[in-house]
């Protein structure tokens, strides 16, 4: 299983001094006896770049074990596998505030680490507070704004009712981002989020910043006909999908949930789509040859890509931020691969550099490890062209979405007997498979789709050139 170490806090009977503050201030004696504790806060950690919560799967260790550093203490599910988050420092494992199965943003207290015995005791009663003050936080929120005639700025009060964190500020790395471009003083917001966590959303209010709520905040303005007329609205929203009697609603999983995020974020790319018919006769001989020494068709047909990839390296380029484009220095073939509750994007690193038995064997482990979510991030997130293979399914044609951050993507078919005819108007029965890429226009044009396509199917039709 994966492993990842996480930071921490530290908390004490002082006002909360900066662990860096107990090795900068040794000349300040008469302050020493005040540090009587040290308490660390054991942070949810980001496993992944698109990370935005994780789900403790289960606690390695009990309350009150002792700890060493480098060890293992909780299994943490992110949007992409299962790891082992190990700790820093020697401590006690106090308290556990979020227990197994339960979910946390990234950056929120999932539990506590004492340096001695004496500190159990403070570190159990801070978690009773902080778990006390999560559903005290969100309860006001909830009851303001169940009643239709509240106006929207309603919540607003809540942000301010909201109890503090104990006087550290705890907030997410894109709330400090917001807090920072806009100006804002984060010292001063109250969080509305778990544990008074400061959430993207205080800081936009804090700065003026609501879209949103400015639209809603003219409906009450308007005459009481107006007010009835955008309460009902809603309401019509939510019977647009009428409920099928016996119907059963199931909430994503974390890799489902990231899923659709990246799905949704692939919309904004103008995207457009090649098809191009390829024989395998060459191929299929190939594969029979080479399949008992463990050489998978997936492996070939990564090898083939990373190999025409060479030649036409602006298919292997990346726009990210829609002014200029990347060229990928390696060429990263992550491939899709379905798994129990999700799907997932193991990447062969450098394929072009490998050969195709090394390549094949890299390939299992890395399916083994996708299907054990023990994947690290670097062999799930590296990518920079994906493959897409329904062949063995026997789906002849599909188009497949582009993931975020890369240029293309190729969707692989079946190889079937087709009926084709020669320059002389003979026709004979060939196996030919149909494939297509989904590319950025932003970086690839079709001229470029087109030329990397036909160096493709020359790589495929002669394959020899695979097991070099």
């Amino acid at each position: 299983m994966a492993s990842l170490s996480f930071s921490s806090s530290v908390s004490s009977s002082t006002p909360f001094l900066r662990p860096s503050a107990f090795f900068l201030k040794p000349r300040s004696i008469s302050r020493l006896p005040l540090v009587r504790a040290k308490i660390r806060e054991i942070f949810m950690p980001a496993l992944s770049s698109t990370m935005t919560e994780g789900k403790i799967v289960s606690w390695v260790k009990s309350e009150g074990d002792v700890l060493s550093k480098g060890e293992a203490v909780v299994v943490v599910e992110s949007d992409k596998a299962d790891m082992d988050v190990e700790t820093f420092y020697d401590g006690i494992l106090a308290a556990i505030v979020v227990n197994d199965g339960e979910t946390a943003p990234v950056g929120a207290p999932i539990g506590l680490l004492a340096e001695t015995e004496d500190e159990i005791a403070e570190a159990k009663a801070k978690a009773a507070a902080q778990s006390s003050s999560a559903p005290s936080a969100t309860a006001p929120k909830v009851e303001e704004s169940a009643p239709v005639a509240t106006k929207v700025e309603a919540p607003a009060p809540a942000v301010a009712a909201a109890p503090a964190t104990q006087g550290k500020v705890v907030a997410t790395p894109y709330a400090k981002k917001l807090a920072k471009q806009h100006k804002v003083d984060i010292n001063k917001l109250v969080g509305t989020g778990p544990f008074g966590r400061i959430t993207p959303e205080d800081v936009e209010k804090a700065a003026g910043i609501a879209p949103a709520p400015k639209a809603n905040v003219v409906a009450p303005a308007a005459p009481a006909a107006s007010a009835a007329t955008s309460a009902a609205s809603p309401a019509k929203a939510a019977t647009s999908f009428p409920e099928i009697p016996g119907s059963n609603v199931v909430p994503f999983t974390t890799m489902q949930a990231a899923v659709s995020k990246n799905m949704v974020e692939s919309l904004s790319v103008p995207t457009f789509r090649v098809g191009y018919p390829i024989s395998t006769d060459a191929l299929d001989a190939l594969y029979e040859k080479v399949k008992p020494k463990g050489v998978t068709m997936t492996a070939l047909l990564a090898k083939a890509a990373a190999m025409a990839l060479v030649q036409h390296p602006v298919v292997n380029a990346t726009c990210k931020d829609g002014k200029s484009f990347t060229y990928n220095s390696s060429i990263n073939i992550a491939v899709a691969v379905a798994i129990n509750g999700g799907l997932i994007t193991p990447v062969l690193q450098d394929a072009d550099k490998l050969d195709l038995y090394l390549l094949s064997q890299k390939w299992k482990e890395l399916v083994e490890k996708a299907r054990a979510k023990q994947l690290q991030p670097q062999e799930y997130s590296s990518g920079t062209f994906t493959l897409s293979n329904l062949g063995m399914f026997g789906v002849d044609r599909f188009d497949a979405i582009l993931p975020p951050g890369q240029g293309a993507i190729m969707a692989v078919g079946a190889s079937k007997p087709t009926v084709v005819a020669d320059k002389d108007g003979f026709f004979s029965v060939k196996n030919k498979m149909l494939v297509n890429v989904t590319a950025d226009h932003r970086v690839i044009y079709g001229a470029d789709l087109a030329a990397f396509l036909q160096t493709f199917s020359k790589i495929i039709e002669n394959p020899e050139s695979l097991t070099m």
